[in-house]
């Protein structure tokens, strides 16, 4: 009957839209009609003598880390994740990100209950690529990717897909607790906090769950998957700066181009740098091996502009008492949000949490 229900309101969503929107959110409604009609209660798959003992195992680990979510992180309680899809794809959505030849800053696309965001998800990877060429051919700067999970922020009991299920526990924890985070707090509009904090949760949440499992040498690699993450995210940040300023000068297009390009070679140089200094693995490899441009650079610093200001936070006031800080911050306008990020940022620099990115 639930399901019966959350069909019939995604297709009288549908129906009401401008028509002109109604074959992207046709798809969306159609991939979450398709998430929430392969659900399965994880109980019932673990008392199923059929079910595959790798799966099983996984998802005794997934109903350990939910609880933990729970009790220890404060987030959600409720039917998110007691269920299990397999699609049978390896990503759930494919992002596409696109900006201007000539800005950092991402398009903007608005939609209901989200609000506006910097990306637009596709559950069909041949509808992303068709949407992301129709933006090329505009002349904007594209990029696209395939995401493991994403949130229905609580208007849906999202369960746990194929996608999720890494091959380390740490692995499933990041996805869960920036999942839930997502559904603990959303701001509409407002994509580089919103994922910055669920990516606050998300890290504060892993590594207090590997403390849990007393997973000394997992707590080790995960500390140095975190300071190569900072890494990336801080020459991503330079580059953007770099172009930003060429963006500003009153050149022609050709010299602009010409300057960016020059930038984008100089984030490969700074990476082949730290590389060989030992701040960076080959782990960014392939990031580094395609096509770069503005869009490739935004898609990584929505994610975490804002991630240490709000380390900083978190790590000076406690959990209880950040959660209500962001609260309050989410329900400022904008421009004061931004002043409150940016000083939050200043003691997070002094107390010398080094910029991820922004």
């Amino acid at each position: 009957m639930r399901l019966i229900a959350s069909i019939l309101a995604l297709t009288l969503f549908v129906m009401v839209l401008p028509s002109c929107s109604l074959p992207f959110y046709w798809q969306a409604a159609s991939g979450q009609m398709e998430l929430l009609r392969k659900r399965v209660a994880i109980e019932r798959i673990l008392e199923d003598p059929a079910a595959e003992g790798s799966l099983k195992d996984a998802l005794r680990v997934v109903a350990e880390i939910r609880e933990f979510a729970i009790t220890e992180l404060q987030l959600p309680d409720n039917g998110s994740y007691t269920s299990y899809a397999d699609l049978g794809r390896p990503y759930v959505v494919w992002n596409v990100v696109a900006a201007e030849e000539f800005s950092v800053e991402p398009q903007q696309w608005c939609f209901p209950f989200a609000g506006c965001v910097s990306y637009r998800g596709f559950f069909k990877r041949e509808k992303a690529t068709a949407f992301e060429r129709t933006l090329a051919v505009e002349g904007l700067d594209t990029y696209s990717g395939g995401s493991s999970a994403y949130s229905t922020l609580g208007y849906f009991a999202d369960p746990v897909l194929n996608t999720m299920l890494a091959p380390s526990s740490d692995a499933i924890a990041a996805l869960l607790f920036h999942e839930l985070a997502h559904q603990k707090l959303y701001v509409k509009g407002d994509s580089e906090l919103s994922e910055a904090f669920a990516s606050t949760v998300e890290e504060f949440g892993t590594r207090a769950w590997l403390k849990r499992q007393h997973n000394a040498e997992g707590i080790a690699r995960y500390e140095q998957r975190l300071s190569e993450r900072a890494a990336f995210a801080e020459l991503v940040a330079a580059a953007q700066q770099r172009l930003g300023a060429i963006y500003a000068l009153d050149l022609t297009a050709e010299r602009k181009r010409a300057a960016k390009a020059a930038a984008l070679e100089q984030m490969l140089t700074d990476y082949a740098a730290a590389k060989m200094s030992g701040a960076m693995s080959s782990a960014y490899d392939a990031w580094f091996a395609q096509p770069l441009n503005n869009a490739v650079l935004a898609s990584v610093a929505t994610y975490r502009r804002w991630v240490p200001a709000l380390r900083w936070r978190l790590e000076t006031r406690g959990l209880k008492q950040f959660y209500a800080d962001v609260t309050a911050l989410a329900a400022q306008d904008i421009e004061l949000r931004t002043v409150a990020l940016e000083s939050w940022a200043v003691a997070a620099s002094a107390a010398g949490d080094a910029p991820d990115a922004g």
